[in-house]
């Protein structure tokens, strides 16, 4: 078993050309979950969004969690929410969709916070931090988190690479189970297609048990 591909929708979201975005990615092949990261348009905006977007991500085997929105993950049927907005609400979360849906949880800064909100049975733990622009490069401290979580822990955890694929060798080696990417895919020079495919490549190349080792 190798780490999975985690995709964030694009800073720059357009409703009218994202569906054929993400359908080339998709078709680049694996992706196990898309997270639809809220791009400041109001429930219904985001409900809007959310229901031209899940089926397409659904239908090709990818699981769609929506950012911080529970009632339009609902709405929409998309697969759970990531939350980054405070234990409160990961708990009230927690209650709405466990344990059919999905409830990951973001904009962790310690270890001790990320023990503790594992604690309380999230499905996943994400490091790295979705609003903070992204450099070329995974972020040093998300890299460190992933290596002692991936080593130390079993709930899975997703690591965010750099706005590059260059990245994703170093962000994989952590052990994380999941490597999320943003730019490094939507930007892509040849397209999101041609990113999936080779990002895949790259991870196909670290088993979970060995990636410490490289």
């Amino acid at each position: 078993m190798h780490p999975r591909l985690y995709l964030i929708t694009p800073v720059d979201l357009e409703i009218d050309r994202f569906p054929d975005q993400l359908a080339a990615a998709l078709a680049g092949g694996d992706v196990a979950c898309l997270m639809i990261a809220d791009g400041g348009w109001g429930e219904a905006g985001f409900q809007k969004i959310a229901e031209a977007i899940v089926p397409i991500a659904q239908a090709a085997g990818t699981a769609v969690l929506l950012q911080n929105d529970s009632r339009a993950a609902g709405r929409s049927r998309a697969d759970g929410i990531h939350v980054d907005t405070g234990a409160e609400d990961l708990k009230r979360a927690l209650e709405t969709f466990r344990p059919a849906g999905i409830v990951g949880v973001g904009e962790i800064r310690t270890r001790h916070d990320a023990m503790t909100v594992a604690e309380l049975g999230v499905d996943y733990v994400f490091f790295g931090l979705i609003a903070r622009e992204e450099d070329e490069e995974p972020h040093r401290k998300t890299l460190d988190f992933a290596s002692w979580w991936a080593e130390m822990f079993e709930t899975p955890c997703v690591a965010l690479g750099g706005r590059t694929l260059a990245g994703v060798e170093a962000t994989a080696a952590t052990g994380a189970d999941f490597v999320a990417l943003r730019a490094a895919v939507w930007d892509h020079p040849d397209g999101p297609e041609a990113a999936v495919r080779a990002a895949n490549e790259i991870l196909a190349r670290y088993e979970l048990d060995q990636a410490e080792d490289g």
